[in-house]
């Protein structure tokens, strides 16, 4: 997988603050954002074991999903996705990203919600091993010591002209690479798509460093929750930006930085480093949930 050097833009503010994007949902139109960073090297330790298929977790809308499948199709290997939610088996013509996933040669488990919370467990994965033969797995999200390794190489010395890094964050994995990479001087600011400040210790596993903090208060009621002000915001910034955001993650990271510059957060004279994860395929799949509740839809071109 090779890298394509991707342009900041940069979205100006009043209060003497700047805001950059950092476009690593450019990097490949599947495999984007930080899904390629996780990949990146673990992809090459399967290759390296001579491992035939890869083994995966997720849910309904999962980036990570999409990506594993996408990445097995085009780098020879057969893909296996454990679900989770039981229900969703009937529903694939309905979900975009299953679908996709299914199209790209990906053959799904689908577990109850029960089963699913005991995947890591040693006769979960005894099961796993009888059923499909060898594997190299991959944990849900993609966060292990090898997608680190791939996050590290978000920021460049390019970089060192920021203040603040922000990044959205689902299984921390990202953050502790941005983290790990992030210079003295700079500030390393994640928003969770998730509720509760669990996410710190897992965290604390990989980060090198204390120059980070969690902002808990725009995460919207939690993972793929959203509502007609963040809608409203994402169509917004396209609009005015031409950048596309994803409901889960970036869409939420923006409002928390507009929000908190309007407010007084930042310094002035701050110049603050968004990193743009991707994530985008999920919103087909958002939009039909949008549709059936009766919610404006995100707008996909300006």
């Amino acid at each position: 997988m090779e890298f394509k050097v991707i342009n900041q833009e940069v979205i100006g503010f009043n209060k003497n603050v700047s805001l950059f994007i950092k476009r690593e949902d450019l990097i490949h139109p599947y495999i984007s954002g930080n899904k390629y960073r996780k990949l990146k090297y673990n992809l090459k330790q399967a290759k390296v074991e001579n491992q035939a298929t890869l083994l995966t977790f997720g849910g309904a809308f999962s980036n990570h999903i999409a990506a594993v499948a996408f990445a097995g199709k085009e780098y020879g290997f057969k893909t296996i996705g454990i679900i989770r939610g039981d229900e969703l088996e009937p529903q694939i013509n309905n979900n975009p990203t299953l679908l996709f996933a299914q199209q790209c040669g990906m053959k799904f488990v689908f577990e109850t919600r029960e089963k699913y919370r005991h995947k890591n467990e040693v006769t979960y994965q005894a099961d796993l091993m009888a059923q499909f033969g060898p594997f190299f797995q991959i944990p849900e999200g993609g966060t292990n010591e090898l997608a680190i390794k791939g996050c590290e190489e978000i920021l460049t010395q390019e970089d060192a002209v920021f203040d603040y890094i922000c990044c959205c964050v689902g299984t921390g994995g990202t953050i502790s690479g941005i983290i790990n990479s992030s210079m003295n001087h700079q500030k390393v600011i994640g928003f969770p798509a998730l509720k509760g400040d669990f996410l710190e210790e897992d965290i604390r596993k990989y980060a090198q460093n204390n120059r980070w903090e969690l902002n808990l208060d725009y995460h919207f009621g939690g993972y793929a929750k959203i509502d007609k002000v963040l809608i409203q915001f994402m169509n917004y910034f396209l609009e005015n930006t031409k950048i596309l955001l994803d409901p889960v993650y970036t869409g939420k990271m923006l409002f928390g930085l507009y929000d908190l510059v309007e407010n007084g957060f930042f310094p002035n004279g701050s110049r603050i480093l968004a990193i743009h994860t991707g994530g985008l395929q999920g919103i087909q799949g958002m939009n039909f949930k949008l549709e059936q509740l009766h919610l404006p839809k995100i707008k996909i071109h300006v």
